[in-house]
């Protein structure tokens, strides 16, 4: 079922991203900080320079930090809906990237937590987020971008992307703690 930007449900979750039984409208998640789940897809690769990680350009358009270097592909986890199925979407909607759930490994989640001023409202993000990474070959010249959502995508050294996220540099907004998971995934693959 699709809903607006203002219909969008979303199930409350407690501490351990586990459903309540309650739901709640992403609008008012993000104006009182409810806590709620997305699901995050990294995106990663082997380069002659260590590993690689594919970030997006977010669009100017959007509520929270616009034209910023994000997560590969991210979003909300619907009311009702699994975070696997979730991620599956988000990348096929996002990037046109047409996984299976055989393409996706769950690694870890954690937590998302903090208030911001944008366009003069405070947004308050309360999430669980569950991480799953993506390895098979992505060639960005052929991916098929949500205009609403992303103005481009870049691969990015996995260590600056984390290195310059910690020092808050502003070219970019891709969740510490994320990056964090990737590079615990990477070391223990080898990638």
């Amino acid at each position: 079922m699709e809903y607006g930007f203002n219909m969008e449900l979303l199930d409350i979750v407690d501490e351990n991203g586990k459903p309540t039984g309650e739901t709640v409208e992403r609008k008012t998640a993000h104006s009182e900080g409810i806590r709620h789940r997305t699901a995050h897809v990294w995106i990663v690769r082997k380069s002659d320079e260590g590993a690689e990680v594919l970030l997006q350009k977010r669009a100017m358009n959007k509520d929270s930090f616009p034209g910023r270097y994000d997560t590969s592909s991210a979003g909300h986890i619907q009311a009702g809906d699994e975070p696997e199925e979730s991620a599956i979407r988000e990348l096929h909607e996002e990037l046109g990237i047409k996984a299976s759930v055989d393409d996706l490994q769950f690694v870890d989640t954690f937590v998302i937590q903090y208030e911001k001023e944008f366009y003069g409202k405070m947004f308050k993000d309360s999430e669980i987020a569950f991480v799953y990474v993506y390895t098979k070959p992505v060639n960005i010249d052929e991916l098929t971008l949500q205009k609403e959502e992303l103005d481009g995508v870049e691969w990015f050294n996995l260590e600056y992307v984390y290195e310059e996220c910690r020092k808050h540099n502003q070219k970019f907004c891709a969740p510490v703690g994320g990056l964090e998971i990737v590079r615990r995934f990477v070391r223990g693959t080898g990638l």
